[in-house]
């Protein structure tokens, strides 16, 4: 099938999942997620092969991916994340990078270049995808929100950094200093952004915001273009760029017009969620080598084991070094929600893949196991949350409003 016809398909396929993730919904709570990419399972080649990918299917799921990690960039407030919490959550990370690696050597045969794939597909957080989910349930408020925002940001944040140094292709010394300039760069970019703007910048805002003209929204999308082809310049992970253009339109929108700022948003998400995300999604399960999974007996066996990694190389940290002030019902449901991943590893995983240093099996055990992390960690975080509700208005209150 050309790409029209596959095209058609896949907003078929985005429009039904919705539907279907709402009429569950009175059951269970299914997250939207899951059903875009075990749709696009079906339809592809590996099981009804009504849908394959090729170069402008797959130009339209990479700016997906970018999209996704733009507004998980946007919703990084680190004005509240600050301090021992930003603390805590970097060193879990680096614990777990530290024990990602460490495992996958010992995985791998001490074999480097597979292991740093595997290792830091291990230490993600798909901030981007479990967001939506606590914006939904009303957890994205409050003290354990921010909380979730700082452990997420730095499992999204942190395998980027990963991923531009170690998997380069450079030496790691060379790749170090070109982060450097890419991030003196973006901190010229920040201290621009947060100076004020002209008036002249607020008035065409508010004049083009419900008119052709979309001034605002045409800007945004300068910042992402600018910002991706930044780091392809520099060689780096084009996320990187997508995740520092999101912080960027948070501080111009917010030193700009911050009244309009969420109406601006609004428009961004629609053009995301309602096109760009979810096509990522459904390509992502077209795209899932579920003969590579099914055809051997070790892919298979790897999945169970690369799920139980997620949650000891990423959660257990997250658990270890979660501010005291979380209850312990709250401290696991971090745990399930940091160990949640899907979108990098299927970034580092392709890499892998493109460079060769990964077989296909283990890839398609990576990316099944980060599925079925998205379908199942979400839920038990929500039913942890759900459950440390009713345990009393008054403790969950005083749980959510602690000082820190």
């Amino acid at each position: 099938m050309d790409h029209p016809g596959t095209l058609i398909l896949i907003m078929a396929v985005a429009v039904l999942a919705p539907l279907l993730a709402h009429g569950l919904a009175r059951r269970v709570r299914v997250p939207l997620v899951i059903f875009e990419i075990v749709l696009g399972i079906l339809i592809g080649p590996d099981v009804l092969g009504w849908a394959h990918s090729d170069e402008v299917i797959d130009v339209l799921s990479d700016l997906g991916l970018s999209m996704l990690i733009f507004l998980a960039g946007y919703e990084i407030q680190f004005a509240a994340i600050r301090g021992d919490t930003l603390r805590r959550s970097v060193w879990a990370w680096v614990i777990s990078l530290v024990a990602g690696l460490a495992i996958a050597l010992a995985l791998t045969g001490l074999d480097f270049p597979r292991s740093v794939i595997i290792g830091t597909a291990l230490t993600s957080t798909a901030l981007g995808t479990v967001l939506p989910i606590l914006r939904d349930s009303g957890d994205l408020q409050g003290r354990f929100g921010t909380v979730m925002m700082a452990f997420g940001a730095v499992g999204e944040f942190g395998p980027i950094i990963a991923i531009s140094v170690l998997l380069s292709g450079r030496d790691p010394g060379v790749s170090t200093v070109v982060l450097a300039v890419f991030a003196a760069i973006t901190a010229g970019a920040v201290y621009w952004a947060m100076r004020p703007r002209p008036p002249w910048f607020s008035r065409i805002i508010r004049s083009t915001l419900h008119t052709s003209g979309q001034f605002a929204v045409r800007f945004v999308m300068l910042l992402l273009v600018a910002m991706l082809a930044l780091s392809e310049a520099f060689g780096l992970d084009v996320l990187l760029g997508a995740f520092a253009a999101g912080l960027l339109t948070r501080l111009v929108l917010q030193g700009t017009e911050p009244e309009v700022g969420e109406e601006v948003l609004g428009k961004i998400e629609a053009m995301g969620f309602g096109f760009l995300v979810p096509l990522f999604f459904i390509v992502t399960g077209i795209e899932f080598d579920l003969a590579s999974l099914l055809d051997g007996g070790r892919p298979l066996v790897l999945l169970p084991v690369f799920l139980l990694l997620f949650l000891v190389v990423r959660g257990l940290p997250a658990y270890a070094l979660a501010p005291r002030d979380l209850s312990p019902l709250s401290r696991r449901a971090l745990t399930v929600y940091s160990a949640t991943c899907l979108p990098l590893v299927v970034a580092i995983t392709t890499i892998g893949l493109d460079e060769e240093v990964l077989g296909k099996g283990e890839a398609a055990a990576l990316v099944g196991a980060a599925m079925v992390s998205v379908l199942v960690f979400p839920l038990l975080g929500l039913r942890m949350r759900a459950k440390e509700s009713g345990a009393g208005p008054q403790r969950r209150d005083a749980a959510e409003t602690e000082t820190w």
